[in-house]
């Protein structure tokens, strides 16, 4: 049993090599055939033939030749199917994120040939990667993704002193729990969000996780300038009577008109 088990791996593994290597050689030719189009202005470039999530490793099975314009062919596009795909018994690259069917390669978006590839290669200059513990309350039902900003708000305090205050805005959000494909819009509930943020927010997300509740609200996907936020206490919103049109908070303004100086009332 034992001798026939290492034969059966034995003749998977030739002939998933064997795939892989026709899968090459078909794109090869591919890259030949299409180079010899006679139509001006076009050159091969290699794109995803599927998706290709963040971390798989490149295989010549994923990918697909096609002819682009020549002028429209960003810099660090691949055009050599060996460029790209290691020699045979060599470490492969891996994608650096997930990738669409028809999405150009770039060398920006995959690694060195058997480099590792982790979450710190999604970062911007100059950032931390940090956890929070949420729940299906706190991390919006579920429905935040990799991908998605937030802000996040901070609920401390209790009785009539609890209050809560937006202690961070527009936090970009690079997993959930072991999660780090944006191309997954799937609810799910999760225990923990990765966020993408600077040194000095990490010190003010670490002492805000020990003081209290942290809740992430999800943004939209509006350009939206940020304006500081005023923390709100429970007392401000516990009233005798809900506030009417006739009720909301006034702001009185003075106008002067010539020699005249009146004062104007306006709705916040």
């Amino acid at each position: 049993m034992a001798m026939k088990s290492v034969l059966v791996a034995l003749l998977g593994i030739a002939v998933a090599g064997g795939s892989a290597f026709g899968a090459r050689e078909y794109l090869k030719q591919t890259a030949a055939t299409a180079s010899t189009d006679p139509t001006n202005g076009l050159v091969t470039a290699i794109v995803a033939g599927r998706e290709i999530k963040f971390g798989q490793a490149i295989e010549p099975q994923m990918l697909q030749i096609v002819s682009w314009p020549r002028e429209a062919l960003p810099v660090g596009a691949f055009t050599d199917v060996d460029a790209l795909l290691p020699q045979a018994g060599g470490q492969p690259r891996r994608a650096k994120g997930s990738m669409s069917p028809g999405e150009l390669i770039l060398a920006s978006k995959v690694s060195n040939f058997g480099e590792k590839v982790t979450i710190v290669q999604t970062l911007g200059a100059n950032t931390r990667a940090m956890a929070i513990r949420v729940d299906a309350v706190t991390g919006v039902g579920g429905f935040v993704t990799p991908g998605d900003t937030v802000d996040i708000v901070l609920t401390q305090g209790g009785g009539d002193g609890l209050r809560a205050v937006t202690i961070l805005q527009n936090i970009r959000v690079i997993g959930v729990d072991q999660q780090t494909n944006e191309q997954n819009a799937a609810p799910d509930i999760a225990r923990t969000v990765t966020v993408e943020v600077s040194p000095e927010q990490s010190q003010k997300l670490a002492l805000a996780q020990s003081a209290g509740t942290l809740s992430l609200t999800l943004r939209t996907l509006d350009n939206v300038v940020d304006q500081p936020l005023n923390s709100i206490r429970l007392s401000d919103i516990l009233q005798e009577k809900s506030p009417t049109e006739d009720e909301v908070e006034k702001t009185r303004i003075k106008v002067r008109r010539g020699n005249e100086l009146t004062e104007v009332e306006i709705n916040n």
